[in-house]
């Protein structure tokens, strides 16, 4: 297989695994959404931050450095296993006995025990990270999808019924950790692999030598992208965070969805033609180009049909998370293109410049923080918005000296795609505003209005990006040939 066939079954597999397992999740998120109050995901979302932190040091990077070495033994992956898992134990530790000052850090005596039994889930996972980086490394997504699916399924059927007979909050605990435990189980049961009881030093150092770096920047960028639950639950209400929350379920479905897929499968494609900077052009562009096309579509489409869906989905209560969805989905179409210009950096091993650009973009957080303070939710997502958009300059700077695509050059493929995504959105808006049917008759006139305008403009105009992804499906159907671009 072709490293082209590789990549296009890496991103199609990727792309069927995360759509379904993210869609399971949203389906049930939904479920859950109508048996659960906005306080109760506002409690969950204010435990977020420092459970993703804790799961920053148990990477380390580690994952991203045995993807990137070319030639990786036993002694590395074994290396990498224990170290993950020593510091797995120690977070757990850590969040266990600190439970109770964060709780009273947040004034809410109720998180306590949600630390206490969240930070368990440390451990499951650091079972599962080198095992999921083996199979990137092979671009093997077939399994990873099948593994993410059913434990999807099966969380999801646990957390409704815990819902459903009264266990409040602790349905969503149990719904992540039994989901961490399933993941882990069926990659142990369906991957050869196996640590030797061993520990490097001289593994540990070179592995840690890439890692430390985006250990270093991936603290600073998890705690700043996730001080706005933070923010949110100090000095606003729990309910406020729920509305924030569930604003953030729905544009993550797309977009850290697309994101994660062209990370994990680009990476890996990227890291094989780092000595072939023409090739690695042409590819990251077509990369960059489809995904862009589907995330406009997708971030500015789902804007348009904020309100239809959310009273559809989760209930007239949910409201107040329409606007914050509208304003969040600019941000989402930010998020992959982003992660594809730091891809470049990662690839070629230069994790100290990620992490330096990392640190320049993510202090502009600390002023957004007196906006959100002072100005409200809304301002503070404003500031997310134009934050995003100086990081893509400045990533995008030094990814062209690497690639030779600049962002002007950049800006140019990627204007049709965005001049069709909205003007499909203001279409697909404009349906809404007028239409006098209930929100479900008009959500479905919406979504057809929005897939019509697509399907028809791809044809008519014959764009690439369409072409290439309409081609692409057809031929895994077994329709088509795909063609190249």
């Amino acid at each position: 297989m072709t490293l082209k066939d590789k990549a296009i079954s890496g991103v199609i597999w990727n792309s069927t695994g995360n759509f379904a397992a993210l869609g399971i999740e949203f389906i049930i998120g939904i479920i859950l959404a109508r048996l659960l109050s906005p306080t109760e995901f506002g409690l969950i979302g204010t435990i977020t931050v420092v459970i993703s932190l804790s799961q920053v040091f148990v990477n380390s990077g580690f994952s991203q450095a045995i993807i990137r070495k070319q030639n990786c033994s036993q002694k590395d992956y074994s290396t990498a296993f224990f170290f993950n898992l020593g510091v797995s134990l120690l977070f757990f530790s850590i969040l266990y006995f600190s439970a109770e000052a964060i709780s009273t850090f947040f004034k809410n005596i109720e998180l306590k025990p949600l630390i206490q039994v969240l930070g368990f889930g440390l451990i499951i996972n650091s079972l599962s990270i080198i095992q999921q980086a083996k199979l990137t490394k092979r671009i093997d997504f077939k399994l990873q999808s099948k593994i993410s699916i059913l434990s999807s399924i099966l969380s999801g059927i646990i957390a409704v019924i815990l819902s459903y007979t009264g266990f409040g909050v602790w349905s969503l605990v149990f719904k992540t950790l039994s989901y961490s435990t399933f993941v882990a189980v069926l990659l142990w049961a369906t991957n050869k692999w196996k640590p030797d009881f061993v520990f490097s030093i001289k593994s540990f150092k070179e592995l840690f030598s890439f890692g430390s770096k985006l250990l270093l920047s991936g603290l600073i960028g998890t705690f700043l992208q996730n001080i706005n639950y933070l923010l949110i639950a100090k000095y606003f209400t729990t309910q406020d965070l729920g509305y924030f929350t569930r604003a953030e379920m729905f544009k993550n479905l797309p977009s850290s969805n697309i994101s994660g897929i062209v990370t994990s499968v680009g990476y890996p494609v990227l890291a094989t033609l780092q000595d072939d900077k023409k090739q690695m052009k042409k590819v990251f562009r077509d990369m960059f180009t489809n995904t862009f096309y589907i995330i406009s579509i997708l971030m500015l489409g789902m804007a348009a049909i904020a309100k239809a869906m959310i009273i559809t989905l989760i209930g007239a209560q949910w409201l107040p998370s329409v606007e914050l969805l509208q304003m969040l989905s600019l941000l989402g179409i930010m998020i992959p293109i982003n992660s594809m210009n730091i891809n470049v950096l990662n690839v070629v091993g230069r994790s100290d410049l990620y992490f330096k650009l990392q640190l320049i973009t993510q202090l502009l957080t600390i002023p957004n923080i007196f906006i959100g303070v002072f100005l409200g939710i809304k301002a503070l997502i404003v500031g997310m918005i134009v934050i995003a958009l100086l990081a893509y300059v400045l990533f995008n700077h030094e990814s062209n000296k690497i690639l030779n695509y600049p962002i002007s050059e950049q800006l140019r493929d990627i204007f049709p795609s965005f001049s069709l995504a909205l003007v499909m959105s203001v279409i697909v808006y404009s349906v809404g505003y007028f239409s006098p049917f209930i929100s479900v008759i008009t959500l479905l006139i919406q979504i057809s209005t929005g897939t019509l305008i697509v399907l028809i403009t791809g044809e008519l105009l014959k764009k690439k990006e369409y072409i290439f992804i309409k081609n692409t499906i057809l031929n895994k159907l077994g329709f088509s040939k795909v063609e190249s671009i």
